[in-house]
Formats: C-alpha cells, sequence, structure tokens
C-alpha cells in the first residue's frame, strides 16, 4: 500500500500563492504517477494536475494551466503543487493521489488540504 499526506493548505487572497506538499510512503516503488484532485463545496471532485513518477511528463486541468505547477521530489517521494494567481474558484478541498503500476486509475488518496482563496 502507499500512504500519501497533505501539507500546505490555508487562507490566501485573491491574486495570492499556496504551495501543497503531499509526502508518499510505503510501496513507493510501485508508484507510476502522481496527481492533484479538487472537490469544492457541493460540487464533483475534479483532477487538477498529474505527472508521471518516472518520466516526470506533467497534465494539468484547462481551469490552472499557467497557474498552477506540479513537480516531484523522487528522493523524499513528495509531490508538490505551486499554486499562483489564485482565483476564489479555486477554494476546494485539495486530494493528493498515487497510482501504482498495476492500476488503470489513481488508486490511493491522501485525506485532503483545505485551500481558501479570498476575493
Amino acid at each position: 500500500q502507499v500512504q500519501l499526506v497533505e501539507f500546505g493548505g490555508g487562507l490566501v487572497q485573491a491574486g495570492g500563492s499556496l504551495r501543497l506538499s503531499c509526502a508518499a510512503s510505503g510501496r513507493t516503488f510501485s508508484m507510476y504517477a502522481m496527481g492533484w484532485f479538487r472537490q469544492a463545496l457541493g460540487k464533483e471532485r475534479e483532477f487538477v494536475a498529474g505527472i508521471r513518477w518516472n518520466g516526470g511528463s506533467t497534465y494539468y486541468a484547462d481551469s490552472v494551466k499557467g497557474r498552477f505547477t506540479i513537480s516531484r521530489d523522487k528522493a523524499k517521494n513528495t509531490v508538490y503543487l505551486q499554486m499562483n494567481s489564485l482565483k476564489p474558484e479555486d477554494t476546494a478541498v485539495y486530494l493528493c493521489a498515487a497510482q501504482t503500476v498495476v492500476a488503470t486509475n489513481y488508486d490511493y488518496w491522501g485525506q485532503g488540504t483545505q485551500v481558501t482563496v479570498s476575493s
């Protein structure tokens, strides 16, 4: 199994920045990709950004392209989400996820961290 713990959420004004971190432990050698999702109150969970664990290719939702950057530190088994130019509509619980090599989709999830952007 893979355990995921997120850090870095909080309250920020519109236009500001936050950096989220997600530390992975356990069977990290089996990870194929890691990603960030978010779920706003009353809305469905949506994909934000993803990164291939070995190759480093990145993927973004259109709504965050040019504002958010996903990166990873393999030595620390940690993935980051740098969020700039934040908007009130970015307010949500942000969840870290991992996809293992045997899975067809993300199969491990963190508990989430709240990000609130005030206008």
